[in-house]
């Protein structure tokens, strides 16, 4: 395994609760051997249950990360809400090397950074047979592939990946039904590039299986999950999209995400994570009452054990300041989370 599905949670505490680098990377030996006996077989699994609920993690999205952080600080500072992890996008189009300056620059703030990485051209639209998930899974990316493992392991410090994200919606070239992927292509394609890391022995990756929330027509989860030896997190992305789109109403953040908290927790026992979400300023409803509410239903669900918030003016003002009510709505509960 690359590393353990709590090096993340890992770092978090050790960032709350001491400086010592050391105490941080002995919690990480010592939860990266209880995985390595799960993976070993059932008696060994359920040694590995035994280990303690991992710490949540508060994780923010915001424009300009990796190379401009100023948002996500100013956020930090006007709420007093430490940030964890900051989420950024890279497609693989843009070839290039890993990021290490940029990421560094996250990872000086106290927060790990967390990698969505792309396997297509953003300007090109569905039809993209050169990032077809099995020419991902043959090795046709190998080189890119390669060179950026290399790269993270000699940079060294915690990352987070989130490979091929929202892979059982229509919208990317990797989701199955599209670009010519059939059934089973996007578990082939995540274990090749996993195994990609493993062989070059990365050992400070947590790997991040992120899908949409499930619709009516959606891929079903348990036909794209690679399993959990590939696997350390498992995560969904979900918005409140309230009166914005004609298909849409306003929703509480438990109907948003209650179903597919649920169907993954009939998958996996790996840690969920709200990868992304969100709700609108003025669509439909009160954006800090449902920020509250968020909070307290992440509260009633210990299951769930992260959450990132998508602060972006995009399809909508997702942003968690786009009022000084949703502002200090969304602080109070990362404060306390």
């Amino acid at each position: 395994m690359s590393l353990l599905r709590a090096v993340l949670p890992a770092a978090c505490a050790a960032r709350r609760t001491t400086t010592t680098a050391g105490t941080a990377l002995a919690v990480v030996l010592v939860l990266t051997a209880q995985l390595v006996a799960a993976v070993a077989g059932p008696a060994s699994a359920a040694r590995a249950r035994t280990v303690p609920v991992e710490p949540r993690v508060v994780g923010l999205a915001v424009a300009g990360a990796p190379t401009d952080l100023a948002e996500a600080a100013s956020v930090s500072s006007r709420t007093g809400a430490a940030i964890d992890q900051v989420t950024f996008y890279v497609a693989w189009s843009r070839g290039g090397d890993f990021p290490a300056a940029d990421a560094s620059r996250i990872t000086a703030t106290g927060a790990v950074p967390e990698l969505t990485w792309e396997p297509w051209d953003p300007a090109a639209g569905l039809d993209q047979p050169a990032y077809a998930l099995d020419a991902i899974a043959a090795g046709r990316h190998d080189a890119y592939l390669r060179r950026w493992a290399q790269q993270i392991k000699a940079w060294g410090k915690p990352l987070v990946i989130r490979f091929a994200h929202e892979m059982n919606g229509d919208w990317y070239p990797w989701a199955e039904g599209v670009n010519g992927n059939a059934a089973g292509d996007h578990a082939a394609a995540w274990r090749h590039v996993v195994d990609v890391f493993r062989r070059a022995k990365v050992g400070n990756v947590t790997w991040t299986w992120a899908a949409n929330v499930p619709y009516a027509g959606s891929t079903p989860l348990s036909s794209l999950y690679p399993g959990d030896a590939y696997v350390h997190r498992v995560g969904l992305d979900g918005y409140n999209w309230g009166t914005t789109q004609p298909w849409s109403t306003w929703q509480s953040f438990g109907e948003v995400f209650g179903p597919g908290v649920a169907e993954l927790r009939s998958l996996t026992t790996r840690p969920i994570h709200v990868s992304e979400t969100g709700a609108p300023e003025g669509a439909g409803g009160d954006k800090a009452a449902w920020t509250t509410d968020a909070w307290a239903w992440l509260d009633a669900h210990p299951e769930v054990r992260g959450v990132t918030w998508f602060s972006f003016l995009k399809e909508a003002d997702w942003r968690v300041d786009s009022s000084d009510a949703g502002l200090a709505a969304w602080g109070a509960g990362a404060r306390r989370w």
